[in-house]
């Protein structure tokens, strides 16, 4: 279902009368850095300035397969820290679409517990959309559905989560757009007795993210997480990983897409401000068998201000 819908209900549109209901959002295999950008909640979760960046590419040699660019920023605000502010921007390519998402995430922090926080969080924003009709193989060269590209196509943004946590465990519930947005609707020839009418929709996309940290030993941490994912139309999807924290600067990892995918992971905690890490994904469907198809690659930058003796005092794991 993921991107590659996006291609095949343009490449349909010149023929058929189609009503279309789509996955949409980015995926990513090194979620558990990337939390803010499914669940606004996260939001100052850190205690820190925590800056982020992400690039995917997904289905490398594949012609036209989806890359994600992701930056993220987050802080509490205030010394009780329990406000926290965030802003995300996502750029999604996939053949002639292109999309940039950006959001302005919102938390406020409740202590339940001498270790637990109740974190309840709010986005809003919109995306553009542009989509280059020239870029596609047409059937018949004078068709007049593929005559006029989408432009800076703007769509607002919604979304909501809840984020439980304690400095070894976390669960969340989110929808980061709550809005179903009609991208294409009505395109159609002057001519009513051959009329296309086209829509692609935008469908909410609830997110359940945990994770814990267990001690192996003085110098081992083991840290499972999990990602699930349903769009009603689509196929449940849950990404499962299992990182091993060495040293606390070492990450090795692998996880596991059901029925997509298999992945290995590595991080590495250059300094206390600064980690890096990368992720290899290969499917585990016949898209992975293909020769087109050389796998998945996501390289991911995380950069953190200190605001207190220059240094986090109590070391945060996720």
């Amino acid at each position: 279902m993921d991107k590659l819908l996006k291609i095949f209900v343009i490449a349909i549109v010149g023929f058929t009368t189609t009503f279309v209901n789509a996955q949409q959002d980015a995926q990513y295999t090194q979620y558990m850095y990337n939390t803010i950008s499914v669940n606004p909640a996260y939001a100052g979760s850190r205690g820190v300035l925590s800056i982020m960046g992400l690039h995917r590419s997904q289905w490398v040699g594949l012609d036209g397969a989806p890359r994600t660019q992701t930056l993220t920023l987050n802080t509490p605000i205030g010394d009780n820290e329990r406000i926290g502010l965030g802003v995300s921007i996502v750029n999604d390519q996939i053949g002639p679409t292109d999309e940039t998402y950006f959001d302005i995430d919102f938390s406020y922090t409740i202590p339940t517990s001498e270790q637990g926080k109740l974190s309840f969080g709010l986005k809003a924003g919109g995306h553009l959309l542009n989509v280059d009709l020239n870029e596609l193989s047409k059937f018949t060269s004078n068709d007049r559905l593929f005559e006029n590209n989408i432009d800076n196509k703007f769509s607002p943004n919604v979304g909501v989560g809840f984020y439980y946590h304690t400095d070894r465990f976390y669960v969340g519930l989110s929808t980061p757009n709550l809005l179903e947005t009609d991208h294409f609707d009505e395109s159609s020839t002057d001519d009513s007795s051959t009329a296309t009418t086209f829509l692609a929709e935008e469908r909410i996309n609830y997110y359940l993210i945990a994770g814990h940290v267990f001690d192996l030993s003085d110098d081992v941490k083991f840290k499972p997480a999990l990602l699930g994912k349903l769009v009603f139309g689509a196929p449940l999807q849950v990404d499962l990983s299992a990182n091993f924290l060495l040293y606390d600067r070492l990450t090795l990892g692998v996880g596991y897409r059901w029925d997509a995918a298999v992945s290995a992971m590595v991080g590495f905690q250059v300094s206390d401000s600064m980690m890096i890490g990368f992720a290899y994904d290969r499917e585990t469907t016949e898209l992975g068998q293909t020769q087109f198809n050389d796998g998945s690659y996501e390289v991911m930058l995380r950069f953190e201000l200190f605001k207190k003796y220059n240094r986090m005092l109590t070391p945060r794991f996720f």
